[in-house]
């Protein structure tokens, strides 16, 4: 009868044992590992600071900045009214920085509420974004300022860092 129970359980383990087998991938030798979670990220208004870099020379000054953020601008404002209702800063936003839905947000930059985002609220808003990634305080932004580094991910069940 022991035997008996002892063949049950080895036979009623087998399935859990293949199973776990079969969710793993194979391994290839040779073949390259899957690639890690990135731990060095860019806002994607950082994009948007990095394009406006005119002379190629991987550094966005002031001037740069301005100009390039008003040439953005006029290129979505088409009626040449001087503010962009929602949806063309919708449009505005997913050609410059990747999505429509990025930060700064219409209603963020739309001050008098009039449904429109106008040249000067863009302007006055990317004034407080181009202090905050001037992090040295050397009226240049390099790329080195435009991303940001990120741990990896941890796992509070065991304790341990591992990648996501």
């Amino acid at each position: 009868m022991r035997l008996f129970l002892l063949l049950a359980a080895c036979t009623a383990a087998l399935p859990a044992a293949a199973q776990e087998r079969v969710a793993q991938p194979p391994i290839v030798p040779g073949a390259p590992a899957a690639q890690p979670q990135a731990t060095v990220i860019a806002e994607p208004v950082a994009l948007l600071i990095a394009g406006l870099d005119s002379d190629g020379d991987a550094r966005v000054t002031r001037a740069e900045f301005d100009a390039g953020l008003k040439r953005s601008f006029d290129s979505a404002d088409t009626s040449h009214s001087g503010g962009l209702g929602y949806i063309a800063y919708s449009d505005w936003s997913l050609r410059w920085m990747g999505d429509r839905n990025t930060l700064p947000s219409p209603f963020e930059l739309d001050r008098d509420g009039d449904n429109k985002v106008s040249w000067g609220e863009l302007q006055d808003r990317f004034a407080q974004i181009w202090t905050r990634f001037d992090k040295n305080k050397d009226g240049v932004i390099e790329r080195s300022e435009l991303v940001t580094i990120r741990p990896p991910a941890f796992n509070m069940m065991d304790g341990k860092r591992k990648r996501r």
